[in-house]
C-alpha cells in the first residue's frame, strides 16, 4: 500500500513536471515573452509561498508543544508545594485526638477544606482572590492552633476585587517558610506580618518575620539541604510572568522581608 501511494505520488509529479515545461515552450514558442516571465515569476513564488507556510506550521507546532510542556512543568510544581504540613498537621490532628480536645473536629473540617483546595483548585490555571485568602487563613489557623494561639500574626488585605483571579497556591511557600524558619527558630514573641494587595495592575504580597538565624543555620544544618519551596516559587513566577514580576528579600539582625511583586498590565 505504501509503495502505490509512493508511485500515485511520483506520478503527479512526473505529470505536473511535463506541464510545467510543456507551458514554457509553449509561451516561448509563440512569442510571449512577457506572459513567460510572469509565468516564471508565478513559479518561483509558489515555493517561497509554500516554505513560508510551513515555516509557519511548524512553529504553530513547536509553540503548542513549549506551551504543553510549560504547563506540564506548572503542573509538577504545583504538585509539590507543601507536602510536609499536611503530614505534619495529621501529627497534630492525631496528638488531639488522643487528648481528646475540643479543637479535634475544628482541625479536621479546616485540613480538609485545606486538601480539597490543593487537589482540585489547585489544578486550575487560577481561583478567586477570596478562595486563596481562605486557603492561608486556613493554614494560619492551624498553625495557631499547633502553637497554642501564642503567636503575633496580622494579616493586611487590600483587594479591589475578590473575584479577581490569580494563579492558586503563589504565596503559601513564602507564609509556610515564615513558620517553618522564623516562628520555629524562636521559643517566644514570635509575629509574622504579611499583607496582600490585588487590583488589575498588579499583585503584591510581602511578610515579614523574626527569626533566630543561629538556631535556623543549626536546623539547615541538620536537615540537610532545603530551599525547595523557593526555588519553586521562582520558577512558578518565571513561567508565569516572565520579566513581568520581581522578588526581594530583605534581611536585618532578627527579621527576613520577602517582597514578591506582580505586574499585570
Amino acid at each position: 500500500m505504501l509503495t502505490r501511494n509512493r508511485l500515485i505520488k511520483s506520478l503527479k509529479v512526473a505529470i505536473a513536471a511535463s506541464l510545467y515545461i510543456s507551458s514554457l515552450f509553449w509561451l516561448y514558442g509563440f512569442g510571449q515573452t512577457d506572459l513567460l516571465i510572469v509565468f516564471l515569476t508565478i513559479s518561483l513564488m509558489i515555493p517561497i509561498v509554500f516554505l513560508i507556510h510551513d515555516r509557519f506550521k511548524q512553529q504553530q507546532i513547536i509553540d503548542h508543544l513549549h506551551q504543553e510542556t510549560l504547563t506540564a512543568e506548572l503542573n509538577l510544581l504545583k504538585s509539590q508545594i507543601n507536602p510536609h504540613f499536611f503530614f505534619n498537621t495529621l501529627n497534630n490532628l492525631y496528638g488531639l485526638a488522643i487528648n481528646k480536645s475540643d479543637l479535634t473536629q475544628e482541625v479536621i473540617y479546616k485540613l480538609s477544606q485545606m486538601m480539597r483546595f490543593t487537589i482540585y483548585d489547585g489544578r486550575k490555571d487560577t481561583v478567586s482572590v477570596l478562595d486563596e485568602i481562605t486557603y492561608l487563613e486556613n493554614f494560619i489557623e492551624l498553625n495557631q492552633i499547633r502553637h497554642n494561639n501564642t503567636l503575633d500574626i496580622n494579616f493586611e488585605q487590600q483587594i479591589d476585587n475578590k473575584e479577581q483571579r490569580i494563579p492558586p497556591l503563589l504565596f503559601i511557600n513564602l507564609l509556610e517558610n515564615a513558620f517553618k524558619h522564623g516562628v520555629d527558630s524562636l521559643t517566644q514573641q514570635q509575629y509574622i506580618y504579611f499583607s496582600l494587595v490585588t487590583n488589575p495592575q498588579k499583585i503584591i504580597f510581602s511578610i515579614t518575620n523574626n527569626v533566630d538565624f543561629q538556631v535556623l543555620q543549626q536546623n539547615k544544618i541538620k536537615r540537610g539541604a532545603s530551599g525547595m519551596g523557593i526555588e519553586n516559587l521562582s520558577r512558578r513566577l518565571t513561567l508565569l510572568f516572565p520579566e513581568k514580576h520581581t522578588y526581594q528579600v530583605t534581611q536585618n539582625e532578627d527579621s527576613y522581608t520577602t517582597t514578591v511583586t506582580i505586574d499585570l498590565t
